[in-house]
């Protein structure tokens, strides 16, 4: 097959387990015969190299006396778009948009910065190697009193709190204060709530009326959240009548950090390689798009959780798959992963589709997948973590525990249309999976790695398959879509997936705009 544009030359270079610069790809198009050339260079490549470039080319092209290698075009002016595609906009209400605009027609450029001087990534809350957990009952009883210790420190500076223990030996009628975990919710036969809260002394009964403002966030409430409540004590002191209810929050000052220039990152989930309704030809645009000069300041991809479709995971799973052993899911992704820019820094997290434990917090992927996942040195760190780019602190976590939000609470605070409304729960209460024993498994460990300690600047999630973003708090939230087609698993759940997005945020001003590629 003749190699007659740049972005065909791209793909097989690929399909061979190359990246490559953007002058070597253009060096190839130019010369007598692309196809011959693209042989002879990926002969000659050193057997260690992973991305071809310009030297490698010119080397093959000087070696050949009738091929005169072409002048690399210098950048002009801003690269061309299809007039029929409207621009992104850079702000939080901007729509999907496509770009269909090949690689070729966007003129060559310098490339990206890649001053390591200029780049910033640390990585904080990572518990990869660091779970103790066995299972036992006395695990259990950490992770929840490391998990109260945390939150309840957050709301203590809101109520004057005292133990249950000491509640109960109180006088009737007197004021009284409590911060504690959901353990009980249910209702009276008036239409009372009853909630019980427990703290590390014991639990007390705590009663909202229906006809009190604060009932509405009773619909709200998840098990083993924590939260605050002020009011005042029963005649006989056996319940506590709430006035108001607190939960632990984003403050509503907070003031995000930014970057200090101008540099962006692309934010992206659920890519399940292996699966027969993986978008491999969106996925090739996007990578090739992130060649372009349009992409120039994307310096970052983040990656949310699910690299592959996995195997065994849903009923019936088998019948979907395209690759069928998990290992080969793996290389298939990581020659996917080679198509994007080398000069990307790369972050990933593991999903309940990926072959790590599904219990949360998911430590990093192992050695063995590391090797295989090796393209362009990606970081990889637990499910969930908090990275800082340049100053900007995200806080990944693949999601699974949106389902259970989304069941529990009104379809006007959590669906699956809005992903980004059942974020702003988890960011109130602090967690990203407050519930246990529910559908999200929870591993026990001395620390609770799921408390939202620090306050993120942007809160990024997959697994839902839906994309959805928008502030809470001034706290950028976004669900990023994924990469695979409707399977016949998500017909039966009613789940129609948005495919095929790429959210790219402004780490300088946390605007973001949305590129299609589907």
């Amino acid at each position: 097959m003749p190699l007659e544009t740049p972005a065909r030359i791209v793909r097989a270079l690929v399909s061979r387990g190359y990246n490559a610069e953007r002058e070597a790809v253009t060096l190839i198009a130019g010369s007598d015969d692309p196809g011959v050339t693209l042989a002879q260079v990926v002969e000659s490549a050193p057997d260690d190299a992973l991305r071809i470039t310009a030297d490698h080319v010119r080397g093959v092209l000087a070696s050949t006396p009738e091929a005169d290698p072409p002048e690399v075009a210098p950048t002009s002016g801003a690269p061309e778009r299809d007039p029929s595609v409207s621009p992104a906009t850079s702000n939080d209400e901007t729509e999907p948009v496509g770009d269909t605009t090949p690689p070729e027609a966007k003129g060559s450029w310098s490339g990206r910065n890649t001053d390591p001087a200029l780049r910033s990534l640390e990585i904080a809350n990572d518990m990869t190697g660091q779970s103790t957990g066995t299972g036992e009952y006395d695990d259990f009883v950490k992770v929840f009193r490391d998990r109260y210790e945390k939150l309840s420190k957050m709301l203590r500076g809101r109520v004057n709190h005292r133990p249950a223990k000491a509640i109960s030996k109180m006088s009737g009628g007197e004021d009284a204060e409590l911060v504690g975990l959901v353990n009980d919710v249910r209702s009276t036969k008036s239409g009372h709530w009853i909630v019980e809260l427990e703290d590390t002394t014991g639990t007390f009964p705590c009663l909202v009326m229906k006809d009190k403002d604060i009932a509405a966030y009773v619909d709200e409430l998840l098990m083993d959240e924590c939260i605050a409540v002020q009011g005042t004590l029963s005649g006989d002191a056996g319940i506590l009548f709430v006035d108001s209810m607190h939960f632990p929050d984003v403050p509503r000052g907070h003031k995000p950090n930014t970057a200090d220039r101008h540099v962006q990152a692309a934010l992206i989930s659920d890519v399940h390689v292996g699966s027969q309704e993986f978008m491999a030809e969106a996925w090739d645009r996007f990578a090739d798009w992130l060649h372009t000069e349009e992409a120039a300041n994307i310096e970052y991809l983040l990656i949310a959780g699910d690299m592959v479709e996995g195997v065994g995971v849903y009923p019936n799973q088998d019948e979907e798959l395209d690759v069928i052993d998990i290992y080969d899911q793996y290389e298939a992704f990581s020659e996917h992963l080679k198509s994007v820019p080398g000069d990307l820094d790369i972050v990933m997290i593991p999903g309940n589709h990926d072959a790590v434990r599904l219990a949360e917090p998911q430590p990093g992927f192992d050695d063995e997948l590391r090797d295989i996942m090796s393209a362009h040195d990606a970081t990889i760190t637990s499910n969930p973590s908090m990275v800082t780019l340049e100053g900007v602190n995200i806080l990944m976590y693949h999601g699974v525990s949106l389902d259970e939000v989304i069941a529990e609470l009104p379809a006007e605070k959590a669906s699956y249309d809005e992903p980004h409304k059942a974020m702003y729960q988890l960011l109130k209460k602090r967690h990203v999976a407050p519930q246990f024993g529910g559908h999200t498994r929870l591993a026990p460990e001395e620390l609770d790695y799921l408390v939202m300690e620090q306050v993120p600047d942007i809160f990024h999630t997959g697994h839902v398959h839906k994309l959805g973003w928008g502030k809470y708090h001034n706290v950028l939230a976004v669900n990023s879509g994924c990469w695979q087609s409707q399977t016949d698993f998500q017909k039966s759940v009613n789940i129609d997936p948005d495919s095929g997005y790429a959210p790219i945020v402004d780490l300088d001003t946390l605007n973001m705009t949305v590129r299609k590629f589907s």
